[in-house]
């Protein structure tokens, strides 16, 4: 196992065997080979171009020198290129996304090993050392020979990510495109996991990142982020895209981070939103925010009360999306009037020709829009519900509260 501490600063041997160099710095190209080693950095003297050693010119590799099999005079000086990620400068003590343990860290080192290909030498990043032992060796190398400072390290805790496990933070999303860094694992990370990595990043990293996500995934990440948080990353983006992750939000959370931006930008906001999305968000904006209206969210399902199972069934396979934690169904008359509900457990058991009024769930609790939100705790606390509907005036169907808006208010008052 080598280590970057210790490869910095190495002699390199040029084939008529004198030295051209020590190793500054090194360099792997992304876009070609995201763990292979591509050049090599050499310290010239001094007021001299840094000298560029392309890999492949390496002939043999050992802890205290490297030899190449070519001279001195055919290297060429270092072109500076953004496609390229320096180890030594872009992540050494700098920051990365540890994927498996979903958390921010900070890296003290880089291990490599070694491969023959075709008869020449290549040396692949191999894991991050985020430990103790990484920060003793950087410490101490130089100050302690090699195999004392390896038999040292044996007693120290170790931590190490396999580098594919990485996923690495770029605030310039040019570079990010240059450097292949796509963030397409942390897409497949849970929404919450996701919320408290962002919630460690420094804003530019944090926008850079939101910027690389798609519409969706950014939604269910800004859903699970502080308010203050959410209003931050919302106005640092553009109206167009903000508006695109507002649509793909929860109603209830969307209209929620509006209220917290001031009226223009809300307005400018609503305004670049599909027209029917933005209106619903505009009903729920009239609503004060600790009432039952503020905390409902328009994503349900209600059905006809004279519907059957079969009728049911057939409504649901059909619809383009259902909501989230999808548990119940409401039973509507002609008028939109709330007259049941119906558990999506018995949907699937019963017969398909069995009415929907017959597995209505008893008794029918229902909330006023106006109620504030401890009537509304009150009455899951007391029924243990995962949802409960909202009712105008004329008792018509407009919204539902879900449990997970219960459990926000608890929070809220703990």
């Amino acid at each position: 196992m080598l280590y970057l501490t210790e490869i910095l600063g190495l002699p390199v041997i040029d084939s008529s065997g004198k030295k051209a160099g020590k190793v500054t710095e090194l360099a792997v190209a992304p876009v070609v080979q995201p763990s292979r080693v591509a050049i090599l950095l050499l310290k010239n003297t001094k007021g001299k171009p840094t000298i560029a050693v392309p890999f492949e010119t390496v002939s043999a590799f050992s802890p205290e020198e490297i030899r190449l099999r070519v001279a001195r005079e055919e290297l060429k000086p270092f072109q500076p290129d953004e496609a390229l990620l320096l180890l030594r400068k872009d992540l050494l003590d700098q920051q990365i996304i540890d994927v498996n343990g979903r958390k921010v860290v900070r890296v003290n080192d880089l291990s490599f090993s070694e491969q023959v290909v075709n008869g020449h030498t290549e040396l692949l990043l191999s894991e991050v050392d985020i430990g103790l032992s990484g920060a003793v060796r950087r410490l101490l190398h130089g100050a302690l020979p090699r195999a004392w400072l390896r038999k040292l390290e044996s007693h120290v805790k170790g931590t190490a990510i396999r580098w594919e496990f990485v996923d690495l933070l770029e605030a310039d999303p040019l570079r990010q495109v240059k450097l292949n860094i796509s963030h397409k694992v942390l897409r497949k990370l849970h929404p919450a996991d996701l919320a408290d990595i962002m919630e460690e990043l420094a804003p530019k990293e944090r926008q850079a990142i939101f910027t690389a996500l798609d519409d969706a995934t950014a939604a269910a990440a800004l859903s699970e982020i502080p308010r203050k948080l959410q209003v931050s990353i919302l106005e640092s983006l553009g109206k167009t895209r903000a508006a695109n992750i507002l649509e793909e939000m929860p109603p209830d959370a969307a209209a929620d981070l509006l209220a917290e931006l001031p009226a223009e930008t809300s307005n400018e906001l609503l305004q670049d939103m599909d027209r029917e999305e933005a209106a619903e968000l505009g009903e729920l904006l009239e609503f004060p925010e600790n009432s039952a209206g503020g905390r409902m969210t328009t994503d349900y399902v209600a059905i006809p009360s004279t519907a059957d199972v079969g009728a049911a069934r057939d409504l649901i396979r059909g619809a383009p999306e259902l909501p989230e934690n999808f548990a119940t169904i409401f039973l509507v008359d002609t008028e939109g009037k709330l007259v049941g509900m119906v558990a999506l457990a018995q949907l699937i058991v019963a017969e398909p020709q069995t009415s929907l009024e017959e597995l209505q769930s008893e008794p029918l609790l229902s909330i006023p829009a106006q109620a504030p939100e401890e009537d509304i705790v009150e009455l899951f606390d007391k029924y243990n519900l995962l949802s409960l509907p909202v009712v105008d005036e004329e008792q018509i169907l407009i919204g539902v509260v879900t449990v997970d808006d219960i459990v926000s208010v608890l929070r809220k008052k703990s």
